[in-house]
């Protein structure tokens, strides 16, 4: 039986569950042949380290933190890729990438019931690979953005690059107020960084010093831990928060499905995700 290789890279990488969530899907539907594990990849061999798994007979890989933009330039993007500027996941059989990124953020917003996304308020913290699907599908649905970075050039070169009209907050307490001069649906806070992630969950993108707005709804992308400090502030001001669990299943799924032809298992995926997280708490 001829082992088929697939994984995700990125550096560092120790915090990934995702083999735990892929693998879960292999043994459910009993593909045996598969196997999915994850590889630390520095920045500066980010070029080798693809070749080799390439030549190594990976089927493709999953793309994160911080080689979804770097990553744009040693294979072929497709469309969607191309319109974000950033990618998630390679298929080395035939040299392309995709992002699998906008369309899980967007169905994992929708299953919080943050479906009407119309004229609806989002502050978007970051400017990265993950910061570009937000800000790209969010766009698309007609939300009204506002970006916020601790590079507000690079905050501004993104809405450049990506061809759309929001504005980059100039400092938090702008973002603050923008938020709270709300009108109808509830605003949203979007984390596209790293900030918080384990094993620095003491640390929020928020400011301390910052007023925080109340009665609002945090989507974290980040889920280890399964609630950061940034979650905490909006519940503890009578809003809502949700961590980028469900998102990483689903742009698993996506990727999942490229690779193998094979619809997942998204119950089986999202149970192991819950699991693995638990276990490293």
């Amino acid at each position: 039986m001829t082992q088929k290789r697939v994984g995700v890279i990125g550096y560092p990488i120790e915090h990934s569950i995702s083999p735990a969530i892929h693998n879960a899907a292999f043994k459910a539907l009993g593909m045996d042949d598969w196997l999915y594990d994850k590889i630390a990849i520095p920045p500066d061999i980010l070029k080798l380290g693809l070749r080799e798994l390439r030549d190594h007979g990976y089927v493709g890989v999953n793309v994160t933190i911080p080689h979804k933009q770097a990553a744009m330039a040693l294979v072929e993007p497709d469309e969607t890729a191309q319109a974000v500027g950033a990618l998630n996941t390679i298929d080395f059989r035939t040299n392309t990438g995709t992002n699998t990124d906008i369309q899980a953020f967007i169905d994992d917003l929708a299953a919080h019931g943050v479906d009407d996304l119309v004229d609806r308020k989002v502050l978007i913290i970051g400017a990265g690979g993950a910061a570009r699907a937000a800000v790209y599908g969010l766009a698309k649905t007609g939300a009204r953005i506002v970006v916020i970075n601790r590079d507000s050039e690079k905050a501004s070169k993104m809405l450049r690059d990506l061809g759309v009209m929001p504005a980059v907050a100039p400092d938090w307490e702008y973002a603050a107020q923008w938020l709270f001069a709300m009108r109808g649906k509830t605003p949203l806070i979007v984390n596209c960084t790293p900030v918080g992630m384990y094993p620095r969950g003491g640390e929020c993108p928020w400011p301390d010093e910052a007023w925080f707005p109340h009665n609002l709804i945090v989507y974290d992308m980040i889920y280890r831990p399964a609630k950061t400090r940034l979650m905490w502030k909006a519940e503890n001001t009578y809003g809502k928060a949700y961590n980028g669990l469900g998102m990483l299943v689903r742009q698993g799924a996506a990727a999942f499905k490229l690779w193998t032809g094979v619809e997942p298992p998204i119950d089986v995926m999202m149970q192991a995700a819950q699991e693995a997280v638990e276990q490293l708490a």
